[in-house]
């Protein structure tokens, strides 16, 4: 019995002088607790960062396909009889105008078309208004005058040959070819 007791008391003296020994480093555990949760701050920030540069990256390349889009964008319909642009279009044509202030030495010829129907004068002169509307739009978006030159073709130049709506529709427009 007394072994058994004198045991039980050395086993409790050595785990009291373990536990005494872990608590005597408290201080020193607690920096480098510390120590991971100022890092945990840091990688915080930088992957926030990180998120942040690479939306940035996507806005930006989607921004660029969008622009390259829309360049590639080079003719414009019109409704009957009408010299006014769609309003769909002034999207496209702001990133041309863009294009044409951000590249000074770069040159391109408004090209206007009518369908058949209507004297020839009368259809040059409604190729060349929608030609000009194109014009005045650039320019007042950035583009100079002189980067520009306006051509009419009227009814010369049909897209589609033909004498019904989808015909029609295709011939009145105004293209933009480089020079």
């Amino acid at each position: 019995m007394k072994i058994s007791q004198l045991a039980k008391t050395a086993i409790l003296i050595l785990s009291l002088t373990g536990l005494a020994a872990c608590s005597s480093t408290g201080e020193e555990a607690q920096e480098p607790v510390v120590a991971e949760t100022e890092s945990g701050v840091d990688a915080t920030t930088r992957r926030t960062q990180e998120l942040e540069a690479e939306a940035r990256a996507r806005a930006a390349a989607a921004e660029e396909r969008m622009v390259r889009n829309a360049l590639s964008t080079t003719v414009f319909y019109f409704d009957f009889d009408v010299a006014e642009f769609r309003q769909a279009d002034r999207d496209v044509l702001t990133y041309h105008a863009k294009d044409l202030a951000a590249n000074p030495s770069k040159r391109i010829r408004l090209e206007g078309h009518a369908d058949e129907r209507g004297t020839r004068e009368y259809n040059l002169a409604l190729g060349e208004r929608r030609a000009n509307g194109l014009l005045n739009f650039l320019i007042v978006n950035g583009a100079a005058r002189s980067q520009i030159e306006v051509v009419s073709y009227g009814e010369e130049r049909p897209a589609e040959r033909g004498q019904n709506d989808a015909a029609y529709q295709q011939n009145r427009r105004v293209e933009i070819s480089g020079m």
